[in-house]
């Protein structure tokens, strides 16, 4: 029986892992912002689920240390070309990232954004203890972060000239 040139089987293992790494990429991307922190059980089960169920794509037949080695250093690699390429390119880092949502704006929470970014209402409030606010109505300004944490301003926080007297020019494109 013939078998392909182990460099021919390596070489696939490359392309293979580079495209389900972008895959995996692009799905995580489209999942939403959300901290490993605030991950729910259905998240981690989804991502251990995921993990495996990729893992025979990028490597195919091949179950040995040579081929495990060559897709987890495509991984790394892949990782690394991305990352710089986020650092480089502001347009790339912000269809990879995402761009922040302004969920509270002037003591209004903007509903139509948290619905767009999959916060509920508890995932708000319990951010809100979390920095101390005990109400919506105490806050200037509180954005959801690209990396998923919430970030508030309390009107105590800001001079009243700084406040917007509109949403922040990337909060504001059409949703």
């Amino acid at each position: 029986m013939f078998l392909p040139h182990p460099v021919i089987m390596l070489g696939q293992i490359v392309i293979r892992t580079g495209l389900i790494y972008a895959l995996v990429l692009l799905g995580v991307r489209l999942a939403g912002k959300r901290e490993v922190g605030q991950m729910t059980p259905f998240d981690l089960t989804l991502l251990l689920l995921l993990s495996n169920s990729v893992q025979n794509a990028m490597t195919g037949p091949d179950t040995s240390l040579a081929g495990g080695a060559v897709a987890a250093i495509t991984l790394f690699v892949m990782n690394h070309f991305v990352a710089n390429l986020s650092g480089m390119n502001r347009n790339f880092r912000k269809f990879i990232q995402g761009q922040p949502a302004m969920l509270i704006h002037d003591g209004t929470v903007i509903e139509s954004h948290m619905a767009k970014e999959h916060v509920s209402m508890d995932e708000l409030e319990r951010a809100l203890r979390e920095h101390s606010i005990a109400s919506p109505k105490e806050v200037a300004i509180g954005v959801l972060e690209v990396d998923g944490s919430m970030s508030f301003l309390k009107y105590d926080d800001v001079k009243p000239e700084a406040l917007p007297r509109r949403r922040v020019r990337f909060l504001n494109r059409k949703q």
